[in-house]
């Protein structure tokens, strides 16, 4: 049985494609499941892809990766990243690595982007690049 990646998705990235594609890009988080369903089936990994506006969901989710074994958590947090404690504390409860994901560059934005609560906590940080970033962050959790 191949390895389990969850991918999880915060608020409001269900409106990707139409929600300021300036910033976020024109594909649709169906387009980017799409990609990463591929590259995980090139790497030999299974994905669990969600999204939540709700912040409980996202720690149960996190929690949720542990219990089943998952290789990795691929959590782009959205807004939560710079507010949720809860999500800092549940990623730091368990041994499951979380990669945090950034279609845009959070530095390079307003300053209270600046702060991240799920990257003190996360194994490693990848933004910028748009929907590359969930790419680069699923070879990454094929290597862990």
């Amino acid at each position: 049985m191949p390895a389990t990646v969850f991918v999880l998705n915060g608020p409001n990235l269900n409106l990707l494609g139409a929600r300021e594609p300036e910033i976020y890009g024109a594909d649709t988080l169906d387009d980017i499941a799409g990609m990463v369903e591929d590259r995980a089936r090139e790497l030999g990994l299974e994905v669990d892809i969600r999204q939540s506006n709700h912040e409980g969901h996202l720690v149960d989710w996190v929690q949720e990766a542990q219990a089943i074994g998952a290789r990795a958590v691929i959590l782009n947090a959205g807004g939560y990243t710079h507010t949720s404690v809860a999500l800092h504390d549940a990623i730091k409860a368990v041994s499951v690595p979380v990669i945090e994901v950034h279609l845009s560059n959070p530095h390079a934005r307003e300053g209270f982007r600046h702060r991240s609560y799920v990257g003190r906590v996360a194994r490693g940080t990848i933004a910028g690049f748009g929907p590359m970033g969930y790419l680069l962050a699923l070879d990454a959790a094929a290597k862990l």
